[in-house]
């Protein structure tokens, strides 16, 4: 029988709010995007998420798509949930999305009104919930209209299925477009989950993070590792066959070899700081007190523990950080 361990709240994961909002996370969430899917072995993943609430990570994210197989991910945090941390329901942060490919046929993805809701109702019958914590547009929906989307947000919170709302993929046009009927409907919005990393700066060249901080709103930063170019992993070289996110396919401009040289720079600063570059990666992210958390997710719980050491050093110097730019945009 599971007990959690009674020194999770301990300080080691430090919480971090929303804005002004009353969404707290611990600056780590756990992600489940990949290595939960169908062929995920369940003693290995119930020990690594029980693992990360023990550490102090409370928040668990997820979405309809995540497996590989649609639903395969809920499926399995179901059982776990189940299974071990049910009596523990308050204290978790439990979120999931909708929008990318999750059935057949034209509403099994996008944001329109009976997409978001019968996704829904499918996660919390996988999961055993009877809410989430937050459940968000996994995409904006260039072709309906985003009333619709926020109209059938709010009508999910009213319906006590969601306790707040979130967006992700939204950039800084589409945010201010829905945050606009938000404000009017006094929907709970809290956070836009959007991919950010040292190598990806998207996000600050097109405004929305100034947006979200202009209106006390938070961030989520998923990628942050840039499907691990900002581990060691690749330090000798980046195989042909390494496939980036889409959201990240900029960083790969300048051909493997570029990158290669700028992945040891950022190592040697992250040596520097006493950090493995994955470390100096989270934090990084962390230093912006608008990013409320990162999801990372961890197949092994070594892995798990090293992530978590990011959150003991937080801080840079001037100097650091002018040479951390001056690599990237080299």
């Amino acid at each position: 029988m599971y007990a959690a361990d009674e020194n999770r709240y301990d300080g080691r994961m430090p919480v971090r709010r929303a804005g002004n909002k009353g969404l707290q996370l611990p600056a780590v969430s756990f992600g489940m995007w990949h290595s939960f899917g169908d062929e995920a072995n369940y003693s290995d993943s119930e020990k690594v998420i029980l693992k990360a609430f023990d550490s102090g990570i409370f928040s668990f994210d997820l979405a309809y798509n995540y497996g590989p197989g649609s639903g395969a991910a809920e499926r399995l945090f179901g059982q776990v949930y189940q299974a071990n941390l049910k009596p523990y329901r308050d204290e978790l942060v439990i979120t999931t999305k909708a929008g990318y490919h999750m059935w057949p046929g034209p509403y099994g993805a996008m944001s329109s009104r009976k997409t978001l809701i019968n996704a829904l109702d499918g996660s919390l019958k996988r999961m055993g919930l009877d809410y989430v914590d937050i459940f968000y547009s996994h995409r904006f929906d260039p072709n309906t209209d985003p009333e619709e989307t926020a109209v059938a947000l709010d009508d999910i919170v009213r319906s006590g299925k969601a306790l707040y709302v979130g967006i992700s993929n939204y950039n800084n046009v589409q945010t201010k477009a829905i945050l606009k009927i938000f404000k009017e409907l006094h929907t709970p919005f809290v956070v836009n989950q959007l991919s950010y990393n040292m190598l990806n700066r998207e996000v600050e060249d097109d405004g929305v993070l100034d947006t979200l901080k202009e209106n006390n709103l938070g961030m989520v930063a998923y990628g942050p590792l840039a499907e691990g170019l900002l581990t060691n992993r690749y330090l000798g070289g980046i195989p042909e066959d390494f496939q980036i996110h889409w959201s990240s396919t900029d960083v790969m401009d300048q051909g493997r070899a570029k990158l290669t040289e700028k992945l040891n720079q950022l190592n040697e600063i992250a040596q520097n700081r006493n950090q493995t570059m994955a470390q100096m990666s989270l934090a990084w992210l962390l230093k912006d007190p608008v990013v409320v958390s990162v999801v990372t997710g961890a197949s092994k719980v070594s892995h798990l523990e090293d992530n978590l050491q990011a959150v003991q050093n937080i801080r840079f110097t001037a100097d650091e950080l002018e040479k951390i730019d001056s690599i990237i945009k080299g």
